[in-house]
């Protein structure tokens, strides 16, 4: 990857941003695609109390979340975002926090992204007051890790760029919320990497599944935490550097969908798809309105409703929740959500330039965006 790709899609993501922002309004999507007759959301502005880009969101419960974005930045609150703590991570004023994981309301980790040393691992186990450097990247310019998730507290997982050099995604994971150790992930293709945009180009399910999506517009998928990969092509379209698959979510073992789309172009574009059988094919349904692409997505569940769903899974019962369940897209050009996994789309008026998305429960999410922006969405 030659370093004018590198500084579009990995430092400067946001380049295309304004663009898609100002086509927003003239893109049309594909004829068919909203759901005319659909209460919308409620959607609550709050105050983060920075002015920093927020790129990612993990709430714990309806009172506890977590937010992390530039300039070493991350912000808590435990009462829903009525208030919210803003605070940076000493030694950290100049990193990216793209990803975070909360736990609970004392203990967090934040992912830095960044080119060879600026790509880093933090810990706190008491809400922020101390923070323990867990991990920190080769100093190579090759390395840029992207997002990472977890299993449980102790057991994650996290990937970088592949490096051309060698032909290896830089995968590494935790089994004991301490120390990371590398894992083999499938062989990286020319410029193959993924996008740190919020978070969530890679998801954990359960206690063993997990995937990983590519600029390629590749899914690798995991049943054994990580241990064995298999790799399963997209038809969203990839590959030119700032375009791929962005994010993905996955509701069961079975069912999930993705989101991408070209942050470049000011269109709306083949943007969004969904599997139903793992990761193994997936479908593009009809556009969801956001120009330029979807950086992050999220499924209205908690995780112990995930939890059960998977249970209920691998019990046979089946997907008894799915025309139930809602997911929500964003990214700087717009948002939207569907009650159908992107049959039918309902836009999210006069919401735009939030990056990140995740919810607390089938009723409370969160939305993060530039200049420090959070906005809750409550069904």
């Amino acid at each position: 990857m030659n370093e004018q790709t590198r500084w579009l899609r990995r430092v400067s993501i946001a380049a295309g941003v304004a663009l898609s922002c100002l086509g927003q309004a003239a893109a049309s999507p594909r004829p068919g695609t909203y759901a005319q007759t659909v209460r919308e959301p409620k959607t609550t502005i709050q105050v983060s109390g920075t002015s920093n880009r927020l790129q990612a969101v993990s709430p714990v419960d309806e009172n506890v979340v977590w937010a992390s974005g530039l300039n070493g930045t991350y912000v808590v609150t435990t009462d829903g975002g009525a208030t919210w703590r803003a605070g940076v991570v000493p030694g950290a004023e100049t990193l990216q926090f793209r990803d975070v994981q909360a736990v609970s309301e004392g203990v967090a980790y934040l992912l830095a992204a960044g080119q060879g040393s600026n790509s880093r691992i933090y810990k706190t186990e008491n809400g922020g007051r101390n923070w323990t450097l867990q991990f920190v990247a080769p100093d190579d310019p090759s390395y840029f890790y992207d997002c990472f998730a977890f299993w449980t507290p102790e057991r994650g997982i996290t990937m970088a760029d592949g490096i051309n050099a060698t032909g290896q995604f830089p995968g590494i994971r935790t089994t004991d919320g301490k120390k990371w150790k590398s894992i083999s992930l499938p062989a990286a293709q020319k410029d193959e990497g993924a996008f740190a945009a919020s978070g969530t180009c890679v998801a954990t399910l359960g206690e063993t599944r997990a995937w990983i999506v590519t600029t390629n517009s590749r899914v690798f998928a995991s049943s054994d935490r990580g241990e064995r990969w298999a790799s399963y092509l997209t038809p969203i379209a990839g590959g030119t550097g700032s375009s791929g698959v962005f994010t993905v979510a996955f509701r069961d073992g079975r069912h999930g969908v993705i989101g991408g789309g070209d942050f470049s172009s000011a269109k709306i574009l083949d943007n969004f798809a969904r599997s139903r059988d793992g990761g193994k094919t997936w479908h593009l349904t009809p556009q969801a309105p956001v120009p330029g692409a979807i950086f992050g997505l999220a499924y209205a569940q908690s995780t112990s409703d995930r939890k059960r769903e998977v249970a209920d899974e691998d019990r046979g019962r089946g997907d008894s929740r799915q025309e139930q369940t809602k997911v929500v897209v964003t990214g700087p050009g717009g948002a939207a959500w569907t009650t159908d996994e992107g049959e039918n789309w309902n836009p999210l008026p006069d919401v735009a330039g939030y990056w990140a998305v995740a919810f607390a429960s089938e009723h409370d999410g969160w939305l993060v965006g530039t200049g420090g922006r959070i906005l809750k969405i409550t069904f």
